[in-house]
């Protein structure tokens, strides 16, 4: 069996891509430079970069060269035959937090009809016509697999840097489609620091479309969440690899601020706080648990009331929210501080407080306060806490020896709504110390794990989930993690947007805190 491109691509698609890749300064396919006779550079002036014209072969050259050639295999016998045997084969599902879809085994390994057809196509042929077009000396390396995307499957932000990969590409062999189905292959605009900041195109996949980019720090993209639960997005995709070529640096981000605790009336604490979790006889239970698991959930966290009315302040339209990114790292929105209400304030102040850092070092025997307690006064002050009825139980029950240290906390009043998620980073600087994750959820109705919102921790280099922190409404979550302990919440997908909440709008909110000591 032979196959042959599409004689459409010979040479116009051949010089319009050539034409697309000059005057590129840097991590272009090309770097050559030069102009046609009105001055504009020939990319511009000669090919069409509008993702919608999805019917002629293209050349995108914004936000990075991307190449989409539509009826790329002429026969159309051998590709219902490759569809077959792809569907065939035994998939696996895939799921982390950047990623959930079912993905076959590496098709260099498979000997079927169609699939060793293509695969000979590819990476002899077309990847000879590639290397005369890009100028890229490709070495012999087979990299290719088949995905299945089914409904609220995705594949999130990222730009396929990895030793060896030159230009990635992807073959569609899907049904008819619609944006409305979702799985769009979005590309990013970067800014100054190589890092992605927003979609800027998106394209539709269409039977028979073979797309191909350049892999650079440039080439961020992702595949938008499958919205259609009846169809399935079936592709090809894999790399032509080379020798690396050099990368800018990576660019750290800054570490938010840290503070130390707040003074805070004894009275406001009481108002806010579940009276069990103040009482000492809670504390040596909560404190064994977590000392042996290295977590705990606290149910019922605040008072109802207060819960409530916070929930519902989060809500109004007083509260401004800002979209926090880059998409390679997260995507969730964050209250501004300047549209803070009271009450939230009143709660910020609580978790601050220095009532709260003495509280959590009773309930987990971390040292988030410079006294810890003075175990021969455990049973004295126990039996004041419970004679005093006018709140200074609060005081007495947290008996504490002084000692050195220097607790400190960050903080984020966070929203979440369906596309929020979190994903790890290689340079993250939050994580790299012993801390306290304590994530309070608010706003929460009955919880599916399908909708995804939840928080995963796994241990660094490991793929298996140490732990499952999923929303529970007015619930404080406590985890401790140590220098190889990593987390991200899942992304939110579109079940979630089916799914009741105590409010008029599908999101939940957190007050997430960081503790260090």
């Amino acid at each position: 069996m032979s196959l042959e491109l599409n004689t459409h691509y010979g040479m116009t698609i051949k010089d319009q891509l050539r034409d697309a890749l000059i005057n590129k300064k840097c991590y272009g396919l090309v770097t050559d430079s030069t102009s046609n006779d009105s001055g504009r550079p020939v990319a511009e002036a000669n090919i069409h970069t509008q993702s919608e014209n999805i019917d002629a072969a293209a050349v995108h050259t914004d936000p990075f060269t991307c190449c989409v050639l539509p009826n790329f295999i002429q026969d159309e016998r051998f590709l219902e035959g490759l569809k077959d045997e792809l569907l065939a084969l035994d998939f696996h599902d895939k799921s982390n937090d950047l990623y959930k879809f079912q993905q076959s085994g590496a098709l260099q390994n498979t000997s079927s009809h169609h699939i060793s057809g293509l695969r000979k196509f590819l990476y002899e042929d077309f990847r000879g016509w590639l290397r005369d077009v890009t100028g890229i000396e490709f070495n012999d390396t087979v990299d290719m697999t088949c995905s299945k995307y089914n409904y609220t499957d995705i594949l999130l932000c990222h730009d396929d840097e990895l030793e060896g990969r030159r230009v990635a590409f992807i073959l569609y062999l899907v049904p008819p489609w619609t944006r409305e189905d979702g799985g769009l292959l979005d590309l990013f605009k970067t800014d100054e620091h190589f890092r992605p900041t927003r979609v800027s195109k998106s394209l539709l996949p269409k039977w028979n479309t073979f797309v191909f980019f350049e892999v650079t720090p440039k080439s961020f993209h992702q595949v938008s969440e499958i919205l259609n639960q009846d169809k399935l997005r079936l592709s090809i995709s894999g790399w032509f690899h080379g020798s690396s070529v050099p990368r800018p640096e990576t660019y750290i981000e800054p570490a938010g601020t840290l503070s130390g605790h707040l003074q805070l009336q004894e009275g406001l604490f009481v108002k806010w706080m579940n009276p069990c979790y103040i009482d000492p006889d809670s504390h040596s239970q909560i404190s064994s648990t977590f000392n042996e698991e290295s977590q705990i959930q606290l149910p019922t966290f605040f008072n109802e009331d207060v819960s409530e009315d916070l929930a519902k302040a989060l809500r109004s339209p007083e509260v401004r929210w800002t979209r926090r990114g880059p998409p390679d790292r997260r995507s969730y929105e964050v209250a501004r501080t300047d549209s803070y209400p009271l009450i939230l304030k009143e709660c910020l102040d609580v978790m601050h407080s220095e009532l709260m850092f003495l509280l959590l070092s009773r309930l987990t025997g971390l040292k988030l306060h410079e006294d810890v307690e003075d175990s021969s006064s455990d049973e004295e002050d126990t039996e004041e806490a419970r004679q005093d009825q006018n709140g200074k139980y609060v005081k007495n029950s947290l008996a504490m020896k002084t000692r050195g240290g220097n607790p400190r906390c960050r903080v984020e009043v966070r929203r979440w709504s369906h596309g929020s998620y979190t994903l790890i980073h290689d340079t993250d600087t939050v994580g790299s110390e012993f801390s306290l994750d304590c994530n309070l959820f608010l706003g929460c109705g009955e919880w599916n794990s399908n909708c995804g919102g939840f928080i995963s921790y796994i241990a660094k280099g490991e793929d298996e989930e140490l732990l499952s922190v999923e929303p529970q409404n007015n619930t404080l979550a406590l985890v401790y993690k140590d220098t190889d302990t990593l987390s991200f919440t899942k992304h939110l997908n579109h079940r979630f947007t089916k799914l009741s909440t105590d409010g008029e709008e599908n999101a939940f909110f957190t007050i997430s805190l960081v503790f260090y000591e």
